[in-house]
């Protein structure tokens, strides 16, 4: 089992820019915060099933090969598979890593299950929220639900951001976009300090 140290060490190791590291430890966040609001949605499911350190490990590290792959974004999450694999990392990271490139790297698959959709549909997200807070003096406190959707439609802002990737979030996960806002705004908030907002 990696560790959460390990993954941040994968992860400083192969990435320097400081915003790609803090826009990891945002899914990361997310990603716990996601993991904790299923698990309770679906009390059938076995809770390993949603084991908040397995999902925020695969938040943490699931561009650690970006900085090195975006000359060749065909190689894009294969890189870190491949140094996960070496340290026999749970294939539920491996496989959700691999998922959130779907769509983007060609030969990636499609997510499957809770966690991978949650890593696909929250990695475009969080960068809408920053977007907002660089433009509510830099505060990610000064960022609200309300805000957020106000901006979502808006194509021309943080135009980068695929807003159709961040919906899927209902029909996947059966959570409403404004709770789905609510939740990662909430995570990314509660980390504040380590996002430098």
């Amino acid at each position: 089992m990696i560790t959460r140290q390990l993954a941040w060490e994968i992860l400083t190791a192969h990435m320097k820019n400081q915003n790609l590291i803090r826009h990891c430890l945002s899914v990361e966040a997310v990603m716990r915060a996601l993991a904790r609001e299923l698990r309770t949605k679906n009390p059938e499911l076995s809770t390993e099933e949603f084991d908040e350190e397995i999902w925020g490990i695969a938040g943490l590290v699931h561009d650690a090969d970006y900085e090195l792959t975006k000359e060749n974004p065909k190689e894009h999450t294969h890189k870190t598979v491949s140094w996960l694999k070496e340290l026999n990392a749970d294939s539920k990271i491996t496989d959700a890593i691999l998922a959130h490139g779907f769509g983007f790297v060609q030969s990636n698959p499609q997510p499957s299950n809770n966690m991978e959709w949650s890593l696909y549909c929250c990695d475009e997200l969080t960068g809408l929220i920053v977007a907002v807070a660089l433009i509510k003096e830099k505060s990610i406190n000064n960022v609200s639900v309300e805000s957020v959707l106000k901006k979502f439609p808006k194509k021309d802002f943080a135009a980068g951001v695929h807003r159709d990737q961040i919906k899927m979030c209902e029909e996947k996960l059966g959570i409403k976009l404004e709770e789905f806002v609510k939740i990662s705004l909430e995570a990314m908030q509660g980390i504040s300090k380590e996002l430098g907002l």
